[in-house]
């Protein structure tokens, strides 16, 4: 999962998709992580809004990092989820070729909403940040059913 920070929307998405997998008992066998294009909070745990509101809805992430986006995530996920188009651009400006193929929008997989890309809700208030959790959720389920399909 991949947006600017790594604080607020792609953490949200890592922890989300994190708990379907462990809820599917799949966790032995798909690994979640998370990423930024940018290095602004290499360190840092998630925006303590992200966190307060994914916590409401039963996901937890505390124990998750802030870390930057490197070549090396494209051969080591089948996936690299990008947030919007500004991070799409910056991945694939990073992506090996050969690699284009794994890196896709997290929208790409949402089938309730309408949805291009996971917004961006740092400077907003708490709605923007509930929002992000609708769209995340809806693309994870879809993620989950590609997975599945994969398989």
């Amino acid at each position: 999962m991949v947006c600017m920070g790594n604080i607020c929307r792609s953490p949200t998405a890592h922890g989300v998709l994190q708990k379907m997998v462990a809820d599917a008992g799949l966790a032995d066998r798909i690994r979640v992580d998370s990423a930024g294009t940018h290095g602004y909070h290499v360190g840092e745990p998630p925006d303590e809004r992200a966190q307060a509101h994914a916590a409401r809805r039963g996901y937890d992430l505390s124990a998750q990092r802030a870390r930057k986006l490197t070549r090396r995530d494209f051969s080591d996920y089948d996936l690299v989820l990008v947030m919007d188009d500004h991070n799409e651009h910056a991945a694939r400006a990073l992506c090996p070729p050969g690699s284009e193929d794994r890196l896709r929008r997290l929208t790409d997989f949402c089938t309730r909403l309408e949805a291009h890309e996971v917004p961006d809700p740092y400077y907003g208030g708490a709605d923007g940040f509930e929002h992000v959790l609708d769209v995340v959720e809806d693309g994870c389920e879809g993620v989950m059913r590609w997975w599945m399909a994969q398989r």
